[in-house]
């Protein structure tokens, strides 16, 4: 092969879960795979700004400052793993919601009045000007425009209900950008850029892979590891407080695995195009049709590493903003320990770069556990 191959990191939006990629993120630089683009939506993208932000040596580093500064307002007296896990899990959540997380929000005082009008920027129920004084001490913003990695983060346009991505390829990159993709309503105000005001990317898709499909150079291969941290597999819920978690793991989870069958049924298409040009009577080629056809351009070889949080016994509802320590470090060393499965699995071992085709590897989808 000559062309080169892209390595990309996709980092799914989940609040307090996002623990797990920094695990993932510290596995895969230990194996030696370090991307050269990072795409990220809500939580997604501070961790991929605080990555991009740091020279190779502070990543890991930098990263876990973030999570312990983040959780270190709940202390645990007991194992979250044991059978007080969830209500440990509650409790704590219950007080990120009374007080916050520290560096990264606090309530304000006092809440907004439900039906007055305040100023956009401070129509929310809690204050992020703590994450901006962390990411202005974690992240360097002037080594992510140098363009060393590509950087895009997603956000929504609160005016027009689109999708945006902020990519450094095309602007600077700055704190608001990263505010911008994880101010999820009604929990944190919308932040303005440039005129326009922004909220959680999340709320249109919590899964930026698509926007890196629709971006890359069609010339070069591609790799992507996707870390998703919502799993649109599970039991089926026995209580209505079951019903409303299984209710967000499907909607945040943006299904992966569907949207990745349909990815590689689409790529098929593409390359069966690309060969029907070679034996096309030269009478069609400037049939409009044809051309339309045509347009579809080079198909490149695509490969997709799925690593994809599972729920654990202790967690509830609020999971995306239970800031304990304890659950942080068991989400961390998830994340690290399905990387390090999928990168020691004899399929990625033997994995070979796809001429003109998508392979996904799912190395870790043994461990789906049903319904108990």
């Amino acid at each position: 092969m000559t062309n080169k191959e892209v390595v990309a990191l996709v980092l799914q939006g989940g609040g307090a879960l996002g623990a797990y990629q920094g695990g993932a993120f510290e596995a895969l630089a230990a194996g030696g795979y370090c991307p050269q683009w990072f795409a990220g939506i809500s939580i997604g993208a501070v961790n991929a700004a605080i990555i991009c932000g740091n020279p190779p040596g502070q990543r890991v580093e930098r990263l876990r400052a973030f999570w312990d500064r983040v959780t270190s307002g709940a202390a645990l007296p007991f194992d979250p793993g044991g059978f007080l896990g969830p209500l440990f899990a509650d409790a704590s959540a219950k007080l990120a919601a009374a007080f916050g997380a520290p560096g990264f929000f606090r309530p304000r005082l006092p809440p907004p009045a439900l039906s007055w009008p305040y100023p956009p920027t401070d129509l929310s129920l809690y204050d992020e000007s703590p994450l901006r004084d962390t990411l202005l001490e974690l992240v360097d913003f002037d080594r992510i425009n140098a363009k060393e990695m590509r950087l895009s983060v997603g956000a929504v346009n609160v005016r027009t209900g689109n999708f945006q991505y902020f990519d450094n390829t095309t602007q600077n990159i700055g704190p608001d950008h990263i505010l911008a993709s994880a101010a999820l309503p009604p929990g944190f105000p919308p932040i303005e850029i440039e005129g326009e005001l922004y909220w959680d990317g999340g709320i249109v898709s919590n899964t930026p892979l698509q926007y890196i499909l629709d971006a890359c150079d069609q010339k070069d291969d591609l790799c992507v590891f996707q870390i998703d941290l919502f799993a649109a597999r599970g039991p089926a819920p026995r209580t209505l407080l079951d019903v409303a978690q299984r209710e967000k793991d499907i909607r945040f989870s943006s299904r992966t695995r569907l949207n990745t069958d349909l990815l590689k049924r689409a790529h098929k298409l593409r390359a069966a195009v690309k060969r029907l040009a070679a034996k096309l009577p030269e009478e069609l080629r400037t049939d409009p049709d044809w051309l339309a056809l045509d347009e579809i351009g080079d198909v490149a070889g695509i490969t997709i590493v799925q690593l994809i949080h599972r729920r654990a016994a202790y967690e509830t509802l609020a999971k995306d903003y239970e800031f304990s320590r304890a659950t942080m470090e068991d989400h961390w060393n998830s994340g690290h320990a399905d990387v390090t499965t999928t990168l020691a699995s004899p399929q990625w071992r033997a994995r070979q770069r796809p001429e003109e085709d998508v392979v996904i590897f799912d190395c870790t989808k043994d461990l789906d556990k049903p319904a108990s």
